[in-house]
C-alpha cells in the first residue's frame, strides 16, 4: 500500500515535529482506518487534524482507496426548487438510502437551473457542471464547474470555447464532448463542438454537427456519442439525430430504427442503451443493434404511481436509477433471461426526505466515492 503520510526521508528527519494520525497506532494501521471511512465522511475527517489533512489530501490516498476496491457508486443529483430555482446538489447512497447535501455550485445566483449539462469522471470521482444560462440577462455562460468528491469541494475550472445552454454532453473514452444547445443572445442552434482533456485541463474544438437540434438527449457507447432531440408532442415531425465517431472525429447519421424508437431518457448499462419512455406508463425499451430495433424489457412495471416528471435517470452496475419530482428514487435491477436471452427489470421506490418535496431533478450523475 502506497504511504500517505508524506516523503519518508522527510517523516524520519521529522518524527518529534508531526503528530502521528491516530496516538498509539502505527501510522500504516491508522491510515488503513482512514480509508475504510465511507464518503463524505472522509473529507469531513480532514478538519480532525493537520496529519489527517494531509493523509486524505495525499494522492495516494485516492490511488491506495481504488487498488483496495474501497470505493462505491454514489448517486450525484442536480436538483432545484421549483418556485424559486435555488440550485441544490446532493448525493444518495443507494445502499442505506441516505441523502448527503453537498456544498453550494459556485455559480451565479441568478441561472435556469435546466440550461446546464453536467456529465462526470466516475472512477475519477470528478463532477462537471457545464455552460448554463443567467435568467436575469437570459445570456449563455461558458462556466466549467469541477466537484471532486475526494475533497467534497467545488472549483472553477477554464471556460469553455463557446458559450452554451441546454446542450449535451458525454463522457467518451476519458474526455468530456460538449454538443450543440443555444448561444447568447442569437437564439439559433449551436453546431460547434468541443471536447475537455481532464489531463491538460483545456478544452478544443472537435468536428462540427450537420445541423443544430432543438432539445437533446445523449447516450455514450463505446467511443461513440448517439445524440437526439427525441419525438416531442405533438409528434409531427421525425426527430433529428446523429453519431459522433470520437476515435474519427467525424459525425454521420444516426440509423432509422434507433432515431425513430428513442422515445425517453437514455441510459446505458454494460454497453446495451435502454430508454425509458415518456409516455404512458414509462415502459423501459433496449435497443438491438443488430435488428436495428428497440424491444420492450419484461419484469415489473415502472411504478409510475410513486414517480412524477421531471425525471433524470442515470445507471450503473446493472441497475438503472430513475429520479423524480420530489427526488423520489426508483431503482430498476434489470438482468437477462436465460431462456430467451430478453431482458427484465425488477423495481423497487426509495421515497426522498419530506424536505425534498419541493425540488425537482435537472440532472444525475454516478460517481465513485
Amino acid at each position: 500500500m502506497a504511504d500517505l503520510s508524506g516523503n519518508k526521508e522527510e517523516k524520519a528527519g521529522e518524527k518529534h515535529g508531526v503528530e502521528p494520525l491516530i496516538p498509539g497506532l502505527p501510522d500504516e494501521v491508522a491510515e488503513l482506518c482512514l480509508l475504510y471511512l465511507p464518503y463524505p465522511h472522509q473529507a469531513l475527517a480532514r478538519s480532525v487534524s493537520s496529519s489527517w489533512n494531509r493523509a486524505i489530501t495525499d494522492p495516494a490516498f485516492l490511488v491506495s482507496k481504488r487498488s483496495l476496491s474501497l470505493s462505491l457508486p454514489y448517486m450525484f443529483v442536480l436538483a432545484f426548487h421549483k418556485s424559486t430555482a435555488r440550485i441544490q446538489w446532493q448525493a444518495l447512497d443507494p445502499r442505506s438510502s441516505r441523502w448527503f447535501v453537498l456544498p453550494p455550485m459556485p455559480c451565479p445566483k441568478t441561472v435556469c437551473p435546466p440550461a446546464f449539462a453536467c456529465a462526470s469522471l466516475p472512477r475519477q470521482g470528478r463532477l462537471l457542471v457545464l455552460g448554463g444560462m443567467r435568467s436575469d440577462t437570459e445570456t449563455s455562460m461558458d462556466s466549467t464547474f469541477i466537484y471532486r468528491s475526494s475533497t467534497n469541494q467545488w472549483s472553477t475550472g477554464p471556460p469553455m470555447l463557446t458559450p452554451r445552454s441546454f446542450f449535451a454532453t458525454g463522457n467518451v473514452r476519458g474526455k468530456i464532448v460538449a454538443v450543440g444547445g443555444s448561444g447568447s443572445g442569437t437564439g439559433d442552434a449551436i453546431t460547434a463542438v468541443e471536447c475537455y482533456s481532464p489531463e491538460s485541463g483545456r478544452w478544443g474544438p472537435a468536428a462540427k454537427m450537420r445541423t443544430g437540434l432543438a432539445r437533446y438527449d445523449s447516450a455514450v457507447v463505446g467511443n461513440r456519442m448517439y445524440v437526439t432531440e427525441g419525438w416531442t408532442w405533438p409528434f409531427m415531425f421525425s426527430p433529428r439525430a446523429g453519431v459522433y465517431d470520437a476515435d474519427r472525429d467525424t459525425w454521420q447519421e444516426m440509423s432509422n430504427g434507433m432515431r425513430e424508437g428513442w422515445t425517453g431518457l437514455s441510459v446505458v448499462l454494460d454497453g446495451r442503451l435502454f430508454v425509458i419512455s415518456e409516455h404512458g406508463d414509462c415502459p423501459m425499451k433496449v435497443y438491438a443493434p443488430d435488428l436495428d430495433t428497440w424491444e420492450y424489457v419484461g419484469g415489473d412495471r415502472f411504478p409510475r404511481e410513486a414517480m412524477q416528471r421531471p425525471f433524470a435517470v442515470n445507471g450503473v452496475e446493472g441497475r438503472v436509477y430513475v429520479v423524480s419530482c420530489g427526488l423520489n428514487v426508483a431503482i430498476g435491477s434489470v438482468y437477462e433471461e436465460a431462456d430467451d436471452g430478453g431482458f427484465c427489470v425488477k423495481w423497487q421506490v426509495l421515497v426522498a426526505p419530506k424536505a425534498f418535496q419541493d425540488f425537482a431533478p435537472s440532472n444525475c450523475q454516478v460517481l465513485y466515492a
